[in-house]
């Protein structure tokens, strides 16, 4: 049977000319295919880690410490392992463009010193309704865009577990006269009252434009886009046409921006502005520069990074 079809190869051209040119795809596809399964396993028996993970009552890992850090509209960075993407190959080449074009060698601007950041997200409150639930620490959920599925939001306990990330940085964000990380246990009472109401209306703010993305991602089928416009992005940026087009630069920023925007806590200039933010953006403030930056409505800032994630090399 092989022989009779090797002759039958030899017999017609084309078909020669087609087996020798599936070879070619086949032979530099398969070390792909290979990393792609290899990476889709690995997240497999992380999210079945996770998921079985035995829980000790009243003992808290630190993740759960650092949950307890975070509150609507912190921004968190992922300086991601860009072989660990198991979104497919376009999402690892998104990654990697992402780092090699948007992410700057430390010039002494950034408020974190190491790492290259090019995914980003932003902490919003949960989708539970018991009472309690918006000061509850556990119902904190990461809404982020996605190559996998999308805009997402996931609990943010377990998609700290899930982060194979080198580094993931936290920025706190307060709000006009919030004293954070300042008051000792108790003085909750003493908050003004006009800071009790600018942080609600940012947490009402930030459902909304959590279910609208949420659904907008669902209707629009962004999963099946993200790596196109993040690859396309980047690329945008290298040769200096990103301001031709709108498209964003990194859509995780974009997306983090237009909740900063929405919830008043940001400024919204013009639509460019949030299109045009990189990730390593967030990490120079404002106030002081001009150029690359998020900036911020006066009152508000973000707080000294805290580092949720060790650097490694590995």
């Amino acid at each position: 049977m092989a022989s009779r079809l090797f002759s039958n190869l030899r017999q017609h051209p084309r078909a020669k000319l087609a087996a020798q040119a599936s070879l070619a795809t086949l032979v530099p596809a398969a070390p792909i295919l290979y990393w792609s399964h290899t990476a889709k396993n690995e997240r497999a028996e992380r999210e079945h880690e996770v998921k079985t993970r035995i829980r000790i009552p009243s003992v808290q890992t630190i993740d759960d410490l650092m949950v307890e850090k975070c509150q609507p509209g912190d921004v968190i960075l992922f300086d991601r392992r860009c072989e660990c993407c198991a979104s497919g190959a376009s999402a690892a080449m998104a990654c990697l463009l992402g780092k090699a074009i948007l992410c700057e060698e430390e010039d002494g601007t950034r408020s974190v010193e190491q790492g290259s950041y090019e995914h980003c997200g932003i902490v919003v409150p949960g989708q539970s309704t018991a009472p309690g639930a918006e000061h509850d620490p556990s119902n904190l959920c990461l809404l982020e865009a996605t190559s996998g599925s999308g805009i997402v939001c996931r609990p943010l306990l377990t998609r700290l577990e899930m982060s194979r990330s080198r580094s993931v940085i936290l920025l706190p964000l307060s709000c006009p006269g919030e004293r954070r990380y300042e008051m000792d246990v108790g003085d909750e009472e003493n908050v003004s009252e006009k800071t009790l109401f600018l942080k609600d209306q940012m947490q009402n703010e930030l459902v909304k434009f959590r279910e609208k993305w949420l659904l907008d991602s669902q209707s629009q089928n962004y999963q099946s886009q993200h790596s196109f416009l993040s690859i396309t992005g980047a690329l945008l940026y290298l040769t200096g046409f990103y301001p031709t087009f709108p498209i964003p630069i990194s859509p995780s920023a974009w997306l983090v921006v237009s909740a900063l925007q929405e919830c008043g806590a940001a400024m919204k200039l013009n639509e460019k502005q949030s299109q045009q933010t990189k990730v390593e953006d967030f990490t120079r403030d404002g106030r002081f520069y001009e150029k690359d930056t998020v900036r911020l409505r006066p009152g508000w800032k973000f707080l000294n990074p805290v580092v949720m994630r060790e650097t490694s090399v590995s």
